[in-house]
């Protein structure tokens, strides 16, 4: 019988995110510099509190309290607005004002941080943040993406009148954006738009037609994607525009919310249809390069995509370790049995291959940023990698995680629910998952990314080979060289039906040896133990009907005896 103080259902709400979560301590040091890892301790802090706690909260009731379109004010006048639970106006406070998750990357000072704000800080906020609200970064993600285009191509008169908005942490000035692509007959063909731009006299657009699938429909900005009716078919014909929601006079913009979408996920934040109505919207960039320029954007939210599926995946396995750890049955603690410690080890190999992936696409978005030769053609390989298959781990991570916690896991007070219907969005927005695995055979053709992204596998490797077993080390070069070979099978003619198969492989072997160098570099036996599990699993053949026993000669050290203590690490 349970002691008096002990309840036999364990309940991790409270928990802080952060300083429990031991692993993301180990890594943060590998990827952030000390002083600025000094300085943002308190604030990550902060955020694993709220996370689990408030955040959640509040989360739970905004899932449970969906957002509703009003069409006319009580008077009668054709005012739409749409009106959210009080429940998600505070998590859009404490995502974007407290801790300006939007703007931080476009600001010289957040947090105290003087000068800009690495792209990893911003991910490991998000990181925490979505592990218990997922809808609001969706906006969130977008206003930092438009900014980001917005300053990249947006003419000077655009960014001095709209970036304040965009970059202020003042909840009631501040603005947020969204991305309104789809339309119900082109869908990814982009180059089927139909929405017109017809040229005014006084250098602005005027937008016509329909936008099938808007989130965050509301923003006080948004980019969207039209064809000028003198221009060529094709994606060389589509321009990019910058649709504000109130005009400079105050009054509403000439477009109109159709109705809100009624999604299996997502429900705190509102995704709806769109018509515009001769919208005034101005030019962002060269005429015709809408395609191209949008793609910054959104290879920016694929990026973002890609870090939430992380952090659904590290909640999803944190719920179950606490469940395993707390729970008896049968006289024994579930975590000291061994067919439960063989399925969470299935559950925390995805999710840390994810994490690692996280770490090393926000440092290539860095180099990228600064100019570093080569780290364009990474992190355009990256992306997609890091999109395609960490947003598709996610939707089995949480739904296997979710059989942890039993009956009570397919109960909506519980966190299990929403994380396994959150999860499913990843793999549609932004591209669905072959649209993003073609996009990965797109960078090796037009943009030099297998070399780069080997080169940066090697040299890894490199750094931690004296800290492997040599077998193992031998067997993820040899790994490495099979996806790198399928990948270049697949964008040859006819290839195309490889592409996941291929995006799969250099996923699985990059993060293999990502995890390999952390857990050397921070001397971790269980990161070794979980790289090794991810070549074992997912990528080397293995006998179904063989005991799955990692290879000995894997965990044998340099004089042929089987490591027992961690990883050395190295400077």
């Amino acid at each position: 019988m349970p002691q008096a103080n002990q309840h036999p259902i364990p309940d991790r709400r409270g928990e802080n995110f952060y300083v429990t979560d031991s692993e993301l301590l180990a890594l943060l040091p590998l990827y952030l510099p000390g002083d600025l890892l000094r300085h943002m301790a308190p604030h990550f802090t902060r955020m694993g509190e709220l996370a689990g706690g408030k955040v959640d909260d509040l989360a739970g009731i905004a899932d449970h309290h969906p957002p509703t379109l009003q069409y006319r004010s009580r008077t009668g006048l054709d005012e739409q607005q749409v009106l959210k639970h009080p429940a998600y106006v505070e998590l859009e406070r404490i995502a974007l004002s407290e801790f300006g998750l939007g703007a931080m990357s476009h600001r010289a000072e957040t947090l105290g941080w003087r000068g800009p704000m690495p792209a990893t800080v911003k991910y490991v906020l998000t990181y925490l943040f979505v592990q218990s609200e997922f809808g609001l970064c969706c906006p969130v993600s977008m206003t930092d993406s438009l900014t980001r285009t917005l300053r990249k191509f947006g003419s000077p008169e655009l960014i001095e009148r709209y970036l304040p908005q965009l970059t202020t942490l003042d909840f009631d000035e501040l603005a947020q954006g969204a991305m309104f692509m789809t339309e119900q007959a082109a869908g990814s063909d982009i180059a089927a738009t139909t929405t017109r731009a017809v040229p005014e006299a006084d250098g602005s657009w005027r937008l016509h037609g329909d936008k099938w699938f808007c989130s965050n429909p509301d923003a006080d900005l948004a980019m969207v994607l039209a064809r000028p009716d003198d221009a060529p078919p094709g994606l060389k014909g589509i321009s990019l525009f910058l649709l504000p929601r109130r005009l400079q006079d105050g009054s509403a913009n000439h477009y109109r919310i159709v109705r809100l979408k009624d999604k299996l996920g997502t429900r705190s934040m509102a995704s709806g249809e769109i018509r515009l109505d001769g919208a005034v919207a101005y030019l962002v960039g060269e005429a015709g390069r809408g395609f191209v320029q949008i793609a910054d954007m959104v290879n920016n939210s694929r990026l973002s995509n890609g870090v939430r599926a992380a952090g659904l995946m590290r909640r999803a396995v944190a719920e179950a370790e606490f469940i395993a750890r707390e729970r008896r049955a049968f006289g024994r603690s579930l975590q000291d049995m061994p067919l439960m410690r063989r399925q969470l080890d299935k559950l925390r190999v995805p999710a840390e291959q994810a994490r690692t992936m996280v770490f090393q696409t926000a440092a290539a978005l860095a180099r990228s940023d600064a100019g570093e030769a080569g780290a364009y053609s990474l992190l355009r390989i990256l992306t997609p990698l890091i999109k395609f298959r960490a947003c598709r781990d996610a939707r089995k991570v949480t739904g296997d995680a979710m059989e942890v916690r039993g009956g009570c896991g397919y109960i909506e007070e519980w966190t299990d629910p929403r994380l396994v219907r959150d999860a499913h969005l990843g793999s549609i927005w932004e591209g669905t998952s072959n649209i993003v695995a073609l996009d990965v055979l797109r960078a090796i053709k037009r943009d030099d990314a297998l070399p780069a992204l080997r080169a940066h596998a090697e040299g890894l490797l490199d750094q931690a080979e004296h800290g492997l077993a040599p077998a193992f080390a031998d067997a993820l070069r040899q790994a490495l060289d099979g996806a790198c070979a399928l990948a270049v099978t697949a964008t040859q003619d006819g290839g195309d039906g490889l592409a996941r198969q291929a995006a799969s492989a250099l996923y699985h072997c990059t993060s293999a040896i990502a995890m390999a160098w952390e857990a050397v570099a921070g001397g971790s036996a269980d990161r070794l133990r979980w790289a090794q599990l991810a070549l074992q699993q997912r990528v080397l053949p293995r006998d179904p009907l063989a005991p799955d026993a990692l290879p000995a000669a894997w965990t044998a050290t340099t004089t042929g005896t089987t490591t027992t203590t961690k990883a050395p690490a190295t400077a």
